[in-house]
Parts: structure tokens; C-alpha cells; sequence
């Protein structure tokens, strides 16, 4: 039994093939449309209707009726096409419903002549014949009608009615002249409007090398093979592959992405065109198009001049995103921020580590904004306006100029061989390298990053430790300075996060305060000095009544000496209590080395550093505590619900929010009678709330007894604080083990008789401060030529 031969393709067969076989015959005609089939019998119509109006100008006497049945005698070969097309509709009608009537004319009438011709010509050829056949039936009908209406016969009428167009065209000049006019004001506005937002630079413009990068070594070098890629594309093209085009770089703000970009335009001597992330952000609908159109064709023209073109789009979910994440904002909506940044009082997030922070902003932006904000509707009407992307249709022009169809170059290429039936020449490969740089690469559409429009992600995070080192080094270098190796190391160490613009902005600053010290050279207090002016900003002008100060000395001492003696994972950068725009002190730390796993014991240190305020505020101020400790019991509730309810460091392995989704009961819960008729989501809240209140009061015990251990400790830490304001990390080890420091000498706060001193201060303190009145006791100064042994003396205020 033999398979069905294969249906007949439809339309024209390529000139370079030929048909398989003969062509299945139909068992009856293809239907035709209504307008295929009444086209020509609407042409003779209104041909008949021309010279029926011709009449009627040249006698205006001559009535519609009249001149109907005279055009009728003297035109009948009109009419006579028209009855013959109509007859030929009808063939075809019937044969579209009569198989056997169709079979008939095709096999048997037609078949001979239609083989006949398929065997001595091409389809291509066939079609190419049959359009000039239509063309000389087009102009000899023409003829026709102009010999009927001019009176003459048809050779001379086409002549005739060139002479008729020559003098009607002033007339047309003049219409055309008005049409292009108004034309060319709605186009010139929208071609004004498209231009701006995007800036070309040439191969002598750019002096970025891959050796002004520094501390992202890894991504350099994965960025070398795109760049191999784009000057020897027929290694891959031969075997098959594609050139990658499209690479997206993200990563935080400020850690190299456009100097990289300007690098590989720098290295492979491409010209590199920059475009502005607010280029496609326009008030009318269509200009965001335009410009996508007018930015691939002029890339497209630079890549074929000089082999390859880099265009770089900066800040790209301004332009790539179809969601309403970027549309936030930098500040999010309203309400999204932890009460550590908004209220003022202790700086809870400043001790914490990065990753700690981290996890507390991201559950404070999960929760629900302020029910006491009231969003501002000016800010409402500007997001819903802009309509993130840039506008309608201009992410989706680029999704199409990034992986559309390229056509073919040139008008005679593409009108004038296909008007001869040639195939126009292919396009040519336009070596386009497409970068893109976001900080929210989540905002990014899917189909934006897919294969074949984004084919390599790199991440450009924050440089390693011997990154950092790299980039002071190149920095550094530039600028006249003393700082030592050890130096540089220690700087590297006590800057973990710090991006290449930051340390840039870091060298730049501790320059300004050697110059405005008027030094030429940079020292290393120089660089101290703008590490903390940068961490803490300008602090502001206002000075604590001394009782508040001494409060507030206390509190950050209290973080400062748990922080020392139970957080191995950390170490102190800088103390401070100088005010600042939302905290009023703090004590920052940092990792000492870089670390991508975290443990147990390190969340226990960071809830025992917050909740240090709380144990020595009640420790030293005889059960009194402040507002300002909001924060810090924030940052701890926050970081006990994950370990005991997420990460299986409390008391139950289980996780809460697999049992809420299960409704599997409440995991270390108590029983009782009346939680009954509880439902199992509030009886798993409450059982978590039991052991995260548990885990809390225990954790408080041990800061409330470290602080016991180390009370002398906790008054040294005020007492320097409160002389200084700001202490290093290094002047703060130096207090508590008693030696000296690069600005404070711990050694006098060895000494037993100064210790007596201050706690005789603190106890003035907190008369004054139950008393709301001025402390009596003047701060000890730690002077060490002074008599340790003399008695303290009170001075009366």
C-alpha cells in the first residue's frame, strides 16, 4: 500500500527548485474572494460610466439615458467583456461546487496547454509573463476608453492624454506642493523630537583600557571572550554557532559597569555609542520608536564601515522593564523602610553586619506601608503617566531590532530586482555588540534577556579584598601620599562594600583635608577623617545638655563592649556620638574578612549587640530605658522570627511558614484547653511568638550579665566618647585593653582611682537625670601627668 502523495505547496516555487512531482489535483476549484471575483466587471463598469460622462461634457444637452444607450451602440465592446468576464465567473463558480464540471476543463480542456507550459517554463517565469500580459491589457484598455472619448484612434490617444497631464500638471505640482508641506511639518517636528539621548563615540575618543579596571578581574576576563568573539566571528560562524550579541552587566551602583563597557570599545578600537537611560522617555506616543528605529540604523551603518559597533544602554530598566518595581522609585513607597531609619534615636542598623541589614530591609519592605501615610496624588499621576519602559511600543521596537528580521539594503536592491522578478542580495552581518547596566535586574522584562537578544549575564558585584587593594593602590597612586602597605591593607579591611566609585570618592575626599590642613601629602588620619565624614555625613550642628549625652554615651558604650567581647565574626569600625540626620550615635562594624556563609552563633551575637542598649540603659539608669532603643529591639525580634522560624536555630527545626501553608498544626506550641477554637494560623503564631519571646528574655540575661562583667568597661567607652565624640575602631580596642590608640591613650583608663572618678561622674549623671536637673560633677579629664591619687572634687554648677 503506498502512502498519499504529498499536498502541493502553495504560491510560487524559488527559481533553484522544482516541484517534487505532479500536483495533487483538487477535487474541486479553490474558492475565490468576493472582491477577486468582481474586481474586472467593477473596472469595465466604471469604464463604461467614463465614457458615459465624456458624452455628457461635450453636450450638455444630451440627457443620462440618452447618453447611456448612444455609449451603449458605440461601446459595446465595453459591455461585451463585461458579459464575457461575467460568463467566466460563472465557470468558476460552478467549478468551485462541481467536481466532475471542474475535472472536466482542467484534466481534459486545460490540462494539455497547463502541462504543456509547466514543463517549458518555470513558475517564476510563468509569473513574470502573465504580470506583463496584465500590464498590456491594462494600457490597451486604457487606449481604448481615451480613443473613445477623444475621438481618435487608440495610438494617438495615449499621446493625447500625455499632452492632457502635461498641461493639467501645474495644477497637480501645486496639490503636491500643499500635501508635502503639511507632511513635512508633522515629520520634521517628530524627527526634532527623536533626536538628543544618544552620543557616538569615535575610536580615537576613548582611552579606557581593561587595565583602568580594577578589582573585577573574574568579569574582565569573561568580557575578553565576547570581544574575541567580535573580531574573529568565523571561528563559531564556520562550525555552525552564532556570535553572542547582547551582554547584560549588573550589580550594585558605583562597581565599574560603564567602564567596563567604555573598555571593550577602548580594546577592540569599535566605535561606541552611549545611550542616555531617559533617551526614550518622550510626552507623545511613537517618539520612543523612532528613536529605537533611528539608533539600530545608524549602528547598523557603523558596524559596516568599521566592522563592529558597541552600544552601551545605561541604567537599562528604565527602558527594559514592563513592571511597576522600578516605578517605586529609589525610596520605595511610602512606609517601606524599618523603624531604625526612621526614628531618631539609636543607629539600630550601624552595628549590624551587611548581611544582617540586608535581611532586616527586606522584611521591612515585605510588610504593609504606614496606614497614617497618605500617598500624594501629584506622585500617583506621574507614575501612572509615565508608563514604565519609556512609553507604548518602544520596548517592543527594541525587543524587535535586537532579534528581527534584518531586510535588505538599498532601494534598487529591494524595489528594483524584485520589479524584475530577481531576488534581492541578502543583508550583510552587522557585528553589533549590544551592553546593558542595571542595578535592578529583576525589573527587566523576560523577553528582554531570553537567548539571542541577552546571551551573557555578568554579575559586577563588590570587589573582593584583593580587589579593593587593586583600586586604593590605582588610586592612591595618583596622588601624592603616605600611606603604607599595611596601611592600605587595614583600609581595604575596614571598607568591606566599598565600589570602585566609593573608594574614588574616599582618596578624593582625605585630598580636600590634606590640602585644607595644608598639607600636600596624604596621611593616614587624612584618610580616617574622610572614611568617617563619608560613613556618617557632616554631623549636625547641636550640642546634648550633659545628662543626655552621658545617656547617650552609655547606650552606644554598652553596644560597643558586647560587641568586643562576644562578636568574633566582626570588628568595631568607628563609635560615635555626634547627631546625624536620623540617629543620634552609633557603633559601626565590620567583617574583618569576607564571608558568604553565616551561623548561629553569629545571629546570637548580633540580637545580643541590640539588646546590650536595653540590658545597660536598665543596668546603669536604675531600670529606666529609653525610645531610643526602638530599633535595636526591632533589628532583634527581626533576626530571632527567621532563626526560629525559618532557619532551625531556636528550639524547633520546622519551618513556620511551610506549617502556616500546610495548616499542619503549631510547632513547639503549648496545649490547652482554650486554644480549641483557635485557628491553626493563630495558634502558630502565637507558638512562635512564645519561643521568639523566650529566646529574647535568655539572650537578655547573658547581655545583662556581660555588661555586669564589664561594667568599668561600659563608663571607659562614655567617658572617651563623650571627650571625643568619635572614636576608631582602633581607639575603641585601645580603651578597653588599656594601651594606647592612634588618637586616645586607653592606659589612663586602667588605672583604678580614674575609674573610681567616673563612676562617680555617672552617679551624678543619674541624680540629674531622675532630678531633670544639671549634673554636678565635672566630666574627669584624662589627662595622664595628672595626680591619679588625688580625691575627686565636686564643683557645684
Amino acid at each position: 500500500m503506498t502512502a498519499p502523495a504529498a499536498p502541493h505547496p502553495e504560491g510560487l516555487t524559488p527559481p533553484d527548485h522544482h516541484h517534487p512531482g505532479p500536483p495533487t489535483p483538487r477535487p474541486t476549484r479553490k474558492k475565490t474572494a468576493l472582491w477577486d471575483r468582481g474586481r474586472l466587471l467593477l473596472l469595465f463598469v466604471l469604464a463604461f460610466l467614463v465614457v458615459v460622462w465624456a458624452a455628457m461634457a461635450d453636450n450638455p444637452l444630451l440627457p443620462f439615458a440618452d447618453s447611456v444607450r448612444i455609449q451603449g451602440v458605440e461601446s459595446q465592446w465595453l459591455l461585451w467583456l463585461a458579459g464575457l468576464e461575467l460568463l467566466r465567473q460563472l465557470h468558476f463558480l460552478v467549478s468551485e461546487h462541481w467536481s466532475g464540471y471542474h475535472r472536466f476543463w482542467s484534466e481534459r480542456v486545460f490540462g494539455a496547454t497547463d502541462r504543456l507550459l509547466r514543463m517549458r517554463f518555470s513558475d517564476w517565469t510563468r509569473f513574470r509573463l502573465g504580470r506583463l500580459f496584465k500590464i498590456a491589457a491594462f494600457l490597451a484598455l486604457s487606449a481604448l476608453i481615451a480613443a473613445q472619448i477623444l475621438d481618435t484612434s487608440p495610438a494617438l490617444a495615449l499621446f493625447q492624454l500625455l499632452a492632457l497631464e502635461w498641461t493639467a500638471m501645474p495644477l497637480i505640482l501645486q496639490l503636491a506642493v500643499a500635501f508635502f508641506f503639511i507632511a513635512f511639518q508633522f515629520i520634521g517636528l517628530f524627527w526634532l523630537l527623536s533626536r538628543g539621548g544618544v552620543d557616538t563615540y569615535y575610536p580615537d575618543d576613548i582611552k579606557t583600557r581593561f587595565r583602568d579596571v580594577w578589582g573585577q578581574d573574574h568579569v574582565v576576563e569573561r568580557i575578553k571572550e565576547n570581544i574575541l568573539f567580535l573580531e574573529k566571528p568565523g571561528e563559531i560562524e564556520r562550525k555552525g554557532g552564532y556570535v553572542p550579541g547582547g551582554i547584560l552587566l549588573w550589580g550594585p551602583p558605583g562597581t565599574g559597569k560603564t567602564l567596563m563597557a567604555e573598555a571593550v570599545a577602548g580594546e577592540t578600537g569599535r566605535p561606541y555609542v552611549f545611550v542616555d537611560p531617559g533617551a526614550f522617555i518622550n510626552m507623545f506616543m511613537g517618539i520612543g520608536i523612532l528613536k529605537v528605529k533611528s539608533l539600530f540604523r545608524k549602528l547598523r551603518k557603523l558596524a559596516l564601515r568599521y566592522g563592529g559597533v558597541i552600544v552601551f544602554f545605561d541604567e537599562a530598566d528604565a527602558l527594559g522593564n514592563r513592571g511597576s518595581l522600578a516605578q517605586a522609585g529609589p525610596g520605595g513607597p511610602p512606609g517601606m523602610g524599618p523603624a531604625a531609619f526612621r526614628a531618631c534615636g539609636c543607629h539600630g542598623f550601624s552595628y549590624l553586619s551587611d548581611h544582617t541589614r540586608l535581611l532586616l530591609t527586606r522584611e521591612a519592605m515585605a510588610s504593609a506601608p504606614d496606614p497614617g501615610e497618605r500617598p500624594s496624588r501629584r506622585s500617583g499621576f506621574i507614575m501612572g503617566g509615565m508608563n514604565g519602559g519609556g512609553g507604548m511600543g518602544t520596548l517592543q521596537a527594541l525587543l524587535t531590532e535586537l532579534s528581527g528580521l534584518k531586510k535588505p539594503r538599498g532601494l534598487i536592491n529591494r524595489w528594483g530586482r524584485r520589479a524584475l522578478g530577481m531576488r534581492p542580495k541578502p543583508p550583510p552581518q552587522y557585528r553589533i555588540l549590544v551592553m546593558m547596566a542595571t542595578n535592578m535586574p529583576e525589573a527587566l522584562d523576560e523577553a528582554l534577556l531570553r537567548p539571542g537578544r541577552i546571551d551573557r549575564i555578568y554579575k559586577v558585584g563588590y570587589p573582593s579584598k584583593a580587589g579593593r587593594i587593586r583600586t586604593y593602590r590605582g588610586y592612591f597612586d595618583k596622588v601624592p601620599h603616605e600611606i603604607t602597605a599595611e596601611q592600605l591593607d587595614k583600609l581595604a579591611t575596614i571598607t568591606p562594600y566599598a565600589t570602585g566609585a566609593t573608594i574614588k570618592d574616599l582618596v578624593n575626599e582625605a585630598l580636600i583635608i590634606a590640602v585644607r590642613a595644608g598639607r600636600d601629602v596624604i596621611t593616614w588620619r587624612d584618610v580616617i577623617r574622610a572614611k568617617q565624614l563619608k560613613d556618617l555625613g557632616p554631623p549636625e550642628d547641636v550640642e546634648y545638655i550633659e545628662r543626655e549625652r552621658h545617656a547617650v554615651a552609655v547606650h552606644e558604650g554598652c553596644h560597643a563592649v558586647v560587641a568586643f567581647r562576644v562578636r568574633q565574626h566582626m570588628e568595631i569600625d568607628l563609635a560615635t556620638i555626634e547627631k546625624g540626620s536620623d540617629y543620634l550615635g552609633m557603633v559601626a562594624s565590620i567583617p574583618p574578612e569576607d564571608q558568604f556563609t553565616r551561623w548561629r552563633s553569629e545571629f546570637e551575637a548580633d540580637i545580643l549587640v541590640s539588646l546590650a542598649s536595653l540590658a545597660g540603659e536598665r543596668m546603669f539608669f536604675d531600670g529606666d530605658s529609653s525610645s531610643g532603643v526602638s530599633g535595636d529591639l526591632e533589628a532583634a525580634t527581626t533576626l530571632a522570627s527567621f532563626m526560629e522560624g525559618f532557619w532551625g536555630m531556636g528550639s524547633t527545626v520546622s519551618s513556620y511558614s511551610t506549617a502556616r501553608r500546610l495548616e499542619v498544626g503549631s510547632p513547639g506550641g503549648r496545649g490547652g484547653a482554650g486554644k480549641q477554637s483557635e485557628t491553626p494560623e493563630a495558634m502558630l503564631r502565637k507558638a512562635l511568638a512564645d519561643r521568639i519571646e523566650d529566646q529574647l528574655s535568655e539572650l537578655l540575661e547573658r547581655a545583662e550579665a556581660i555588661l555586669r562583667d564589664n561594667r568599668s568597661a561600659v563608663l571607659a567607652i562614655a567617658h572617651a566618647l563623650e571627650t571625643h565624640k568619635t572614636l576608631s575602631g582602633e581607639d575603641v580596642e585601645a580603651v578597653l585593653e588599656g594601651r594606647p590608640g592612634s588618637a586616645v591613650d586607653g592606659r589612663i583608663y586602667a588605672d583604678p582611682h580614674f575609674v573610681n572618678r567616673l563612676e562617680q561622674y555617672h552617679a551624678a549623671a543619674v541624680g540629674a537625670h531622675h532630678g531633670h536637673t544639671a549634673v554636678q560633677f565635672t566630666l574627669p579629664a584624662a589627662r595622664r601627668d595628672e595626680s591619679t591619687t588625688a580625691a575627686a572634687t565636686q564643683h557645684p554648677r
